[in-house]
């Protein structure tokens, strides 16, 4: 096998060290859905701010509500997105349209104030009113935020993770929301999915679920999966640089 291809940008499931070994070039869809994923990011935001899944709640009920649920404004407010890659950037560029005060993470350091390192986000966890996960799953990653970092967070600070639910430890996300350490989580994924009918994640205070449909809330995946195909097949047969290769030591 020379090369495969997969439409999706998670890789965790591959068996990367074996690709490695025979010589298998590894191509993913890293980039293909980060806009409409990035889409999802600021309904959630809203969602959250606004509390919207009790005005629908209230809708359902047939109440007419006399104040709003959620008054949170995000505009100006303060965000770190942990994971830079393409998703990262989508999200980045469409919360520059509400004037929200942006800092992103990414495996290397920069000389922008705006860019930090690895070592560098947990200590300025304080700052932030969002804290949005778009970083691969790998081993480095996992339980990434934990009880001390959700320790850190700002008391009404919202964490976004559209990443995978192993990033977070899910453990210490129910306890901070139980203990309303945080003021809530907006959560696209979950450890494990399906997330079984009797979790207590289904229940938690101020904790807004999406069934990991971020990824699937789009037009036009397919026909941008075929045309980068399409453009790597050319790629491949003339032993040209290749779109979006896998680098196994690294897991994405």
């Amino acid at each position: 096998l020379k090369w495969l291809n997969s439409l999706y940008a998670g890789v965790e499931h591959f068996p990367l060290q074996q690709l490695k070994a025979q010589g298998t070039i590894l191509t993913n869809g890293a980039g293909i859905n980060a806009s409409p994923i990035a889409e999802y990011v600021v309904m959630g935001m809203l969602a959250a701010a606004k509390r919207f899944d009790k005005v629908a709640a209230a809708q359902a009920e047939h109440i007419w509500l006399d104040q709003p649920p959620g008054a949170t404004e995000i505009t100006g407010a303060k965000v770190l997105i942990i994971g830079y890659g393409a998703i990262g950037q989508q999200v980045a560029k469409k919360l520059a349209g509400f004037d929200m005060q942006i800092t992103a993470v990414r495996r290397s350091a920069s000389d922008d104030p705006h860019v930090l390192g690895p070592d560098e986000w947990r200590a300025r966890l304080g700052e932030f009113d969002w804290v949005i996960i778009a970083a691969p799953a790998t081993d480095e990653t996992k339980a990434m935020i934990g009880a001390d970092e959700l320790a850190a967070m700002k008391s009404n600070a919202w964490i976004v993770n559209i990443a995978r639910g192993t990033l977070i430890d899910q453990a210490a996300l129910m306890a901070a929301l139980q203990s309303k350490a945080i003021g809530g989580a907006f959560l696209d994924v979950t450890d494990p999915e399906p997330l079984p009918t009797d979790h207590p994640l289904w229940d938690a205070p101020n904790a807004l679920i999406t069934m990991h449909l971020s990824g699937l809330s789009q037009q036009y995946m397919f026909q941008r999966g075929a045309e980068r195909f399409i453009t790597n097949l050319k790629r491949f047969l003339a032993s040209e640089p290749m779109i979006a290769v896998v680098d196994p030591e690294r897991g994405y």
